[in-house]
């Protein structure tokens, strides 16, 4: 145990649920705006909506990393600088964007696909891009500064072929690292590409907006966009189980080996979520026919080996274990499940013929909603109350019994409309050309936002329980 708990959780744990449930309001406001309960002006919506997205993901891939650092500097020598330097760049970034959109009304929506965040019509000013874009290039260069540092250590200890498990698969070699190494490595590596892609986006943001004249091209930065945004919310995901990974024997009392099943499953994972992506390129008729075929080949793919790999290490942990079901593992429970149910709502619309009367609804929302909400959030939010070392369990399960009702009564209902076919991205749809859609569209929100005071307030409880309780016992080093 090289290294272990280098990383400095306590900012982390202070500030992500503070700006996590500052999110989750803006959610509620904009679902309340929907639904009539209140009147947003449109160009406030839309840059809450751009917020809330950036904001979420932005929040997800943090905590993921601060996670791993933390975890895997039991194993590996991790410099905890790196850890400073991503959250001192989150505060940039959160900042940066708070001034854009709250201040400067930008206003692009969260994909910020071009020419949006240039093409303003007066509705935001020229600064608030380059604002929105700086701060954005401080988080993806910080994010790429971990993922280097995440491989560089695990190169050093195990070297690349070891970090992979490929020693295994050979049968040459006698040592096997933690299912967290692995796992880990089947996602930094892709991590790493796609970041760079994003980093070669923001740049060229940047130039366009020093010089305006510049002209992009639309498909081009269209993909680029999806090939990193879409990749990073993905491995966001694998990094939280991961985390389930290393903590979950700490509560069974089982060791969770790495074997041959996980090596194949999270190196398959390597190669289908950097091609699972073109499923978000079907409408764009002009891209080569391959691609849209890679993109329903592979998100049908994506379903198999993380997912059948995980349920059935999950059940061999728990099955007889005489488990304790604290606040933690049952947490990982409930993310594992929304993990599985989200996953498989994507794949139904990432079906191309579904795709066609799907892409624009309700329910892409809805299935990103599930595996973030009620998958990633439950495990990183259960990984905060384990390193900040609390014991309020009674506090904290009741947190996450309000927080897990109200968050599928939530996304419930954003299943309903997609089903129903009411589009997404409208900021009020009293307009609406259909007045049963209308109808629908509007009513809707109005029970959302009931659900979702019931996930602000579980939240909120949980949350009190991981500073109530911090420093209560002392986390596993093991």
């Amino acid at each position: 145990m090289s290294g272990a708990n280098r990383i400095n959780m306590v900012p982390y744990i202070v500030v992500l649920p503070l700006v996590f449930v500052v999110l989750l309001f803006l959610g509620f406001f904009m679902r309340a705006s929907q639904g009539e309960i209140i009147n947003l002006p449109p160009d406030l919506f839309y840059a809450l909506m751009t917020l809330h997205g950036l904001g979420m993901a932005g929040t997800a891939a943090v905590g993921g990393l601060a996670a791993l650092l933390y975890l895997n500097a039991r194993y590996v020598n991790i410099n905890p600088k790196v850890g400073t330097i991503l959250f001192v760049s989150y505060l940039i970034t959160v900042v940066g964007l708070i001034v854009a959109t709250l201040l400067g009304k930008f206003g692009p929506g969260w994909y910020v696909l071009y020419p949006l965040p240039f093409l303003s019509n007066g509705v935001w000013a020229s600064w608030t891009a380059g604002v929105a874009v700086i701060s954005l290039i401080f988080l993806g260069v910080a994010i790429l500064i971990v993922q280097l540092e995440l491989f560089r250590a695990l190169v050093s200890r195990y070297g690349l072929k070891n970090s992979l498990g490929w020693q295994f698969l050979s049968g040459r070699g006698e040592y096997v690292p933690p299912i967290v190494i692995i796992t880990m490595a089947g996602v930094v590596l892709p991590g790493i590409l796609t970041t760079l892609v994003g980093a070669a986006l923001l740049m060229l943001y940047f130039l366009k907006w020093i010089n305006p004249e510049l002209q992009l091209d639309p498909l081009l930065i269209k993909n680029m966009i999806f090939i990193w945004g879409h990749t990073l919310v993905n491995i966001t995901m694998y990094m939280g189980i991961a985390v389930f990974y290393e903590l979950m024997p700490e509560y069974t009392g089982r060791p969770w080996k790495s074997n041959k099943y996980v090596t194949l499953a999270w190196n398959a994972t390597f190669f289908i979520v950097l091609l699972a992506v073109f499923h978000h390129l079907y409408m764009d008729f002009v891209q080569p026919l391959p691609f849209h075929i890679t993109g329903q080949t592979f998100s049908y793919l994506a379903t198999v080996p993380s997912t059948v790999v995980t349920v059935m290490g999950f059940i061999a942990q728990v099955y007889r274990s005489g488990i304790k079901w604290s606040f933690v593992p049952l947490a990982f429970f409930i993310g594992v499940t929304g993990w599985i149910v989200g996953g498989y709502a994507a794949v139904i619309d990432s079906t191309i013929v579904v795709n066609n009367q799907f892409h624009n609804t309700l329910w892409v929302p809805a299935h990103f909603h599930t595996y973030f909400l009620l998958g990633y959030y439950p495990i990183l939010w259960a990984f905060l109350y384990y390193a900040a070392g609390s014991a309020q369990e009674a506090f904290a399960k009741f947190g996450l019994a309000s927080y897990v009702i109200g968050g599928i009564g939530f996304v419930s209902m954003f299943y309903v409309a997609g089903a129903l076919s009411v589009p997404r991205r409208y900021a009020e749809y009293s307009a609406f050309p259909i007045e049963s859609l209308m109808n629908i569209a509007q009513a809707l929100p109005k029970v959302a936002v009931i659900f979702i005071a019931y996930v602000i307030f579980g939240f909120l409880i949980m949350t009190f329980s991981t500073f109530a309780g911090m420093g209560q016992r002392t986390p596993s080093k093991a």
